[in-house]
C-alpha cells in the first residue's frame, strides 16, 4: 500500500507540473520583430504580434515562431559551366526577410533552404549563358537575375528577397594561369601603345616647335626689311624735300642783289676745302681742267651752272 500511495503521489505531482507548464505556455510574450503562429486543435487560428497574449491551455498551441528581421544566408559554393565550357565555382550571399508569417510557415517546408536552392539553380542557368570573361564583368546582372526569379515566389513563400551578392568566382588553376598570361600580354600591349603615343606626341611637338620658330624668324625678317625699306623711303623723301628747299632758297638768293656774288663766294670756300683733301694718298681723282686758275673756272660758269639748273634739266 505504501508503494502504491507513493507512486500515485508521484503521478499526481507530475500531472500538476504538466498542468502548470501548460498554463504557463498559454501566456505568451512576443518580442518585437517576431510573429508567433497559433493553431487551435490542429488548424491555423491566428498570428500573434509583439506584446502580451493569453491562450487557452490544451486547445491553442504556438507551432511556428518567425523572425521578421532581414536575414543573411550563405549560399554554398557550387560548380557551374560557362558558355565556353569552363568550370567555375561560385558562392554568394542571400539577403531576405519574412513578410507574411503564415505563408512562410505553411507555404513551404523551409523557406531558407528553398531560397538557397533556387538561387543556386538560377546562378547555374545564368552562368551557362555567359562566357568566362563575362562572368567576371556581369556579376550585377547575375545577381539581378537571381533576385528576379526569387521574386516570383515571394508571395507564395511569404518572404522578400532584398538582394543577392556573388562573393567569389573560382576557376581552375590552369585557367587562372592562362588568364594571368593574357593579362600580362594585355598590359604589355598597353605599355607599348602608350610609349609609341608618347614618342609620336614628342615628335609632333618638336615639329610644331620648329615650324613656329621658322615662322617667327621669317616674320621678324620680313618686318625688319619692311622697316628698313620704310626708313630708306623716309630718308630719300627727307633728302628730296631738303634739296628742293635748298634749291628754292638758292633761287631766291640769286634773284636778290649780290646773290650771284654770294654764291660764288660759297663755291670758293667749298673749292678750297676740296683742294685741301687732294693731297691724301687714298684719293685718286682725274681733273679735267687746270686747277691753278680758280677765277677762270668760276668765270666760265654761267648762272644756270652755278645754280645747278642745267644738271637738273
Amino acid at each position: 500500500m505504501e508503494i502504491v500511495e507513493i507512486f500515485s503521489q508521484v503521478l499526481i505531482g507530475l500531472f500538476a507540473i504538466y498542468l502548470t507548464y501548460k498554463f504557463l505556455q498559454a501566456i505568451r510574450l512576443v518580442p518585437n520583430q517576431y510573429a508567433h503562429i497559433v493553431e487551435r486543435l490542429g488548424n491555423y487560428h491566428k498570428t500573434l504580434g509583439p506584446g502580451f497574449h493569453a491562450l487557452i491551455p490544451f486547445i491553442d498551441q504556438v507551432v511556428y515562431k518567425q523572425d521578421l528581421r532581414e536575414e543573411t544566408i550563405e549560399v554554398e559554393p557550387q560548380e557551374c559551366f560557362t558558355k565556353d565550357n569552363v568550370k567555375v565555382e561560385v558562392d554568394g550571399v542571400l539577403y531576405l526577410s519574412v513578410t507574411d508569417p503564415v505563408n512562410a510557415s505553411y507555404g513551404v517546408t523551409d523557406y531558407r533552404y528553398a531560397a538557397v536552392q533556387l538561387a543556386q539553380t538560377t546562378t547555374r542557368s545564368v552562368i551557362g549563358l555567359m562566357d568566362l570573361d563575362e562572368t567576371f564583368e556581369e556579376r550585377a546582372k547575375m545577381s539581378m537575375e537571381v533576385v528576379k526569379v526569387l521574386s516570383d515566389v515571394e508571395t507564395l513563400w511569404g518572404i522578400k528577397v532584398h538582394r543577392y551578392e556573388i562573393k567569389n568566382i573560382a576557376t581552375p588553376r590552369t585557367v587562372q594561369k592562362a588568364m594571368e598570361r593574357q593579362m600580362t600580354a594585355e598590359r604589355d600591349r598597353r605599355a607599348i601603345i602608350a610609349r609609341s603615343e608618347g614618342v609620336k606626341g614628342s615628335k609632333v611637338n618638336d615639329a610644331e616647335g620648329r615650324r613656329t620658330e621658322i615662322i617667327n624668324i621669317s616674320e621678324a625678317e620680313m618686318q625688319r626689311r619692311i622697316n628698313e625699306a620704310q626708313g630708306r623711303a623716309q630718308e630719300i623723301e627727307s633728302i628730296a624735300e631738303a634739296t628742293a628747299v635748298s634749291i628754292e632758297r638758292m633761287g631766291d638768293a640769286l634773284s636778290k642783289p649780290n646773290g650771284v656774288e654770294a654764291i660764288r663766294l660759297q663755291l670758293k670756300e667749298k673749292y678750297l676745302d676740296t683742294l685741301s683733301g687732294l693731297g691724301r694718298a687714298e684719293n685718286q681723282i682725274i681733273l679735267p681742267k687746270d686747277l691753278s686758275s680758280y677765277d677762270a673756272i668760276i668765270e666760265g660758269l654761267s648762272l644756270d651752272e652755278l645754280t645747278g639748273e642745267s644738271k637738273i634739266k
